[in-house]
């Protein structure tokens, strides 16, 4: 559980970054702030450091050539001979110690020059009180192996007063001295700590780091406030138009004020409103083309019944007619059967865009239906010339769906198969899974040409016109058939190709309610490729 609320949360994270425009902007305008602010940052407190350590060395050069100076004259002014070489090196750094402490430097004093100057540890140096050897760095140190040119370089200054050692920055400038009593060479290092500059760099890096955080909430601020007045319309906008696209066609916008967002919300409405107009006037043309088709359809039956009566009595006695007579007899009699099925299609598509067509569930076996639809169609396919056999993968083959709809569906997928078969056979596979049941009919007639299986199932199509329906069929089988099986929920599918036959498969969920998620049967004949071939 533990592993999985880390991953929930990246994806609710995820989700809102993609669904909210607002936090995108938000977001983004505050990370771009924030490089920004960084840099800006950066760069004022490079300048501020730079001027500080640029300021701070004049002022310790300047120091240190005076502090050089004085003990120079006051060299000069003693006799080599007046004093020994211990008393005047005591003269020399003590001042100068008594200075240090006063003003916030240190002082080391090492030599002579040929006692290894590069090497402070040897003995005969004198220092501040506190102060470690190593504070004096060694690159300045052998620089004077090299040169006697006054010298400075930045270090890190280490003292220890018996509070506890405590390290600073700070810059350490180095000189030659000579001493008169033994006209010996000493190197003269000045350390001065740079605590001061240390602290205001960190007071300027305060600064400028709450200075830039309240920019950035502030940034963050006007960003969602400019952004919430453009996005809340857009959201509302939203919401109104999945009302009307829920039906609830009384829906508008509120508009306030007469700016670019307030236009565009009139817009919207007008929008709206000429929608709601155009399906209103739909749904009427819609309601009177239902009625008439019902009506047309009603009213016909009383006159076909007329005429089917008069039909009977003319074919029953066709054969007291001569030749042409009875051949006539014979037509009319077809054509009033064709007539009859045409009524009794256009009463089920009127139903079903009345959306008054309902099921009647029950738990049908698709092999069995098959079988009867098989006996039902053998005369007709015996006249053709073809034959229709039944192939079952599985048995029994069950779904939850109304047996006289799909029976349907069956009859006219075989009768349109029987009508295209070309004298090939007909095959019905069968088979299911634990979610979906299926039924395709495979033929190898003329087949389709491509973009015809998205052509099949619309009302009174043909793909050749002047190809006759020997099934005497209305030319609303089909479609029919595609309402059947979406009122179940399934799917109706067709494949074909020119003269490789055809292929309908009717695909239903094993329970009534279900989704479908594939088929049992492939769409495309696993005989295809080896006729192609």
């Amino acid at each position: 559980m533990a592993e999985r609320n880390p991953m929930a949360a990246v994806r609710r994270g995820l989700t809102f970054w993609r669904r909210s425009i607002q936090a995108r902007i938000v977001i983004s305008t505050v990370l771009l702030s924030a490089l920004v602010v960084s840099a800006v940052g950066w760069y004022l407190l490079q300048q501020t450091r730079d001027g500080l350590v640029d300021n701070r060395v004049d002022v310790v050069r300047a120091d240190a050539a005076r502090e050089t100076a004085e003990a120079k004259d006051r060299l000069a002014a003693v006799v080599g001979t007046d004093d020994d070489t211990s008393r005047q090196l005591e003269q020399l750094i003590g001042p100068i110690v008594l200075r240090g402490q006063s003003r916030g430097f240190s002082v080391v004093l090492a030599g002579p020059v040929g006692d290894r100057p590069s090497d402070l540890s040897a003995g005969g140096t004198r220092t501040s009180p506190g102060v470690d050897l190593s504070s004096v760095p060694d690159r300045l140190v052998q620089h004077f192996d090299e040169s006697p040119a006054t010298a400075w370089t930045f270090t890190t200054i280490r003292t220890d007063d018996g509070s506890g050692p405590e390290e600073v920055p700070g810059i350490a400038v180095g000189s030659r001295i000579q001493l008169p009593a033994d006209r010996g060479f000493y190197t003269l290092y000045f350390l001065y700590p740079m605590s001061q500059e240390q602290d205001t760099i960190a007071l300027v890096s305060r600064a400028l780091l709450t200075a830039g955080i309240l920019l950035l909430v502030l940034v963050a601020g006007l960003t969602w406030l400019v952004t919430r007045q453009v996005v809340s319309p857009i959201r509302m906008a939203r919401r109104v138009a999945e009302r009307l696209a829920a039906g609830q066609l009384e829906e508008r916008m509120r508009v306030r004020g007469d700016d670019d967002i307030a236009r565009l919300g009139t817009s919207f409405n007008q929008m709206a409103s000429s929608l709601q107009r155009q399906i209103r006037q739909l749904e009427e043309l819609s309601r009177v083309q239902r009625r008439f088709t019902s009506d047309v359809s009603h009213e016909l039956r009383t006159p076909l019944t007329t005429v089917r009566m008069a039909g009977d009595v003319l074919h029953d006695a066709r054969s007291d007619f001569d030749p042409t007579t009875a051949r006539a007899s014979e037509l009319l009699q077809t054509e009033l059967d064709r007539f009859e099925g045409l009524l009794t299609d256009l009463l089920e598509i009127s139903r079903f865009d009345a959306g008054a067509a309902a099921l009647d569930l029950d738990d049908v076996n698709l092999v069995d239906i098959a079988y009867r639809v098989v006996d039902m169609t053998r005369g007709l396919a015996e006249q053709r010339g073809t034959s229709v056999t039944v192939k079952a993968l599985t048995e029994p083959c069950l779904a939850e769906a109304d047996a006289r709809r799909v029976e349907r569906i069956v009859r006219n997928l075989v009768s349109n198969a029987i009508d295209h078969a070309e004298s090939g056979g007909i095959v019905i596979l069968v088979n299911g899974d634990d979610h979906a049941a299926a039924l395709a009919v495979r033929d190898y007639g003329v087949g389709l040409a491509p973009g015809e299986a998205a052509l099949v199932f619309n009302r009174f199509w043909r793909a050749d016109p002047a190809r006759a329906r020997t099934s005497g069929g209305t030319g609303l089988g089909l479609s029919i058939s595609l309402e059947d099986t979406h009122l179940h929920g399934g799917w109706l599918q067709a494949w074909g190709m020119p003269g490789r036959g055809a292929q309908f498969r009717l695909t239903l969920p094993r329970h009534a309610g279900a989704v479908l998620r594939q088929s049992p049967l492939p769409l495309v004949p696993e005989d295809a490729e080896d006729r192609s071939a």
